[in-house]
């Protein structure tokens, strides 16, 4: 099989390598020419057999409707599009219905894995008919964790659903980070704890709260212990907004994640040890980068 794949930052380059290690053929295009295969998306497509199959790895909003406007000139009937990136489950459904009129296929895909997926594999999430999903399956066979299917990939339903779950996916996330955060605060702060990282490091193996968030935690606090060498200051990429709207639009309670979202707020006004933990984490499983302590 032979794809192009649209956008070669962190998580679009790995994707690329470990789909080649994987034995599919990538043809990647990127603004920067030290990682592009083709100069333009025009010669990206030219370079794929027919059926075509593109899958786009860009932020979401403005600079995934550009690449879709792009491609939609350049593919015809019975190609495909497979939207990677974190858009909002609305926008795919926008985005299906302009191309189906020129009978291009579209499915989205919600990726978890960070920076760890080329090592680890992909969680990935799909929405979309299911004749596509199957079209695609050796490309989401290659960026899935090794193992049972349903361990690591599921079609969760029609177009969008599969941005819908990455998102809530995402507002679960907040909520585990703040949680782990928190109790890091204050182990930190009483005087009768003596070792807050070795505390953290046995809770690894036997208890309910280990996960790899924790592991992540633990390998922070090994590289920085007093988390001194950033600051308590973390953004938000969308998805958890998004998560506490569609809860208010459902009317479905959500304290947990919408403190969690409101505490991100909290740390760009004031400097905090929970926020440096949730601001490290971040660091640790996708590469985002932190805010460095003056």
């Amino acid at each position: 099989m032979h794809i192009g794949l649209i956008g070669l930052g962190k998580m679009g380059g790995n994707m690329r390598t470990r789909l080649r290690n994987k034995g599919i053929e990538v043809t990647g295009y990127a603004r920067s020419r030290d990682v592009s295969d083709v100069d333009t998306i025009a010669d990206l497509v030219a370079a794929l057999p027919s059926p075509k199959i593109v899958w786009i790895m860009v932020p979401h909003g403005q600079p995934t409707d550009d690449v879709i406007n792009e491609l939609e000139k350049h593919l015809g009937e019975g190609d495909l599009i497979i939207e990677g990136g974190n858009s909002r489950f609305s926008e795919d459904i926008r985005h299906a219905a302009q191309l189906a009129p020129k009978g291009i296929g579209y499915l989205d895909c919600g990726v978890s894995g960070g920076v760890w997926g080329l090592q680890n594999g992909y969680g990935l999430m799909v929405g979309g008919d299911a004749k596509l999903v199957e079209h695609a399956m050796p490309i989401f066979d290659a960026l899935r964790p090794e193992g049972e299917r349903a361990e690591g990939f599921v079609h969760v339903g029609d177009v969008g659903a599969g941005h819908y779950a990455k998102m809530v996916h995402n507002g679960i996330e907040y909520a585990m980070m703040q949680a782990f955060a928190e109790g890091y605060e204050l182990l930190e702060k009483k005087d009768i704890i003596k070792d807050v990282h070795g505390t953290f490091a046995a809770w690894q193996r036997g208890t309910v709260v280990r996960s790899w968030l924790l592991d992540l935690l633990v390998l922070a606090l090994e590289e920085d212990p007093n988390l001194s060498k950033i600051k308590g200051y973390v953004e938000d990429s969308g998805e958890g907004r998004w998560t506490v709207e569609e809860g208010i639009a459902n009317a479905v309670p959500m304290p947990a994640i919408t403190a969690s979202l409101f505490a991100r707020f909290t740390s760009r006004q004031d400097d905090s040890p929970a926020m440096k933990a949730v601001a490290a984490l971040r660091n640790q499983f996708g590469g985002h980068a932190v805010k460095k302590a003056e």
